[in-house]
């Protein structure tokens, strides 16, 4: 449940012309002071580069790369079910499966519905 609250609270929505290493740095920024124990995130390999000594130089945080081998076959790459999963929650709630909101504020706004949503599910299923 830690994971899902994580991520849901660091959700930022932001125009689809930003980089995603760029997103990164909106999304560790906010999560910077939430989290103490926080030390160690999974990236995939398309956050390698500038993003790891920023994270580093941010919270004290390591980034590691989850990496794919060189072969060209299907691989279920290690941590990477942890925000799969979580999208896939997402996705079920209407107003999440397609891009309605005209603002991203909105957007977030409903991010936020959503995982108060689940998590109060979780406290008290039915």
């Amino acid at each position: 449940m830690v994971d899902t609250l994580g991520l849901l609270l660091a959700a930022v929505v932001h125009a689809a012309d930003i980089q995603d290493r760029d997103g990164a740095k909106l999304v560790l920024a906010k999560l910077l002071g939430h989290f103490p124990r926080l030390k160690l995130i999974w990236a995939d390999g398309g956050y390698a580069g500038v993003l790891i000594e920023w994270t580093r130089n941010l919270g004290g945080w390591v980034l590691e790369i989850v990496r794919r081998r060189q072969e060209h076959s299907f691989e279920v790459l290690p941590h990477r079910w942890v925000v799969e999963r979580t999208i896939a929650w997402l996705g079920r709630y209407r107003r999440l499966s397609k891009d309605y909101e005209a603002l991203p504020a909105t957007s977030e706004a409903f991010i936020y519905i959503a995982g108060i949503n689940m998590l109060v599910h979780r406290l008290k299923p039915g």
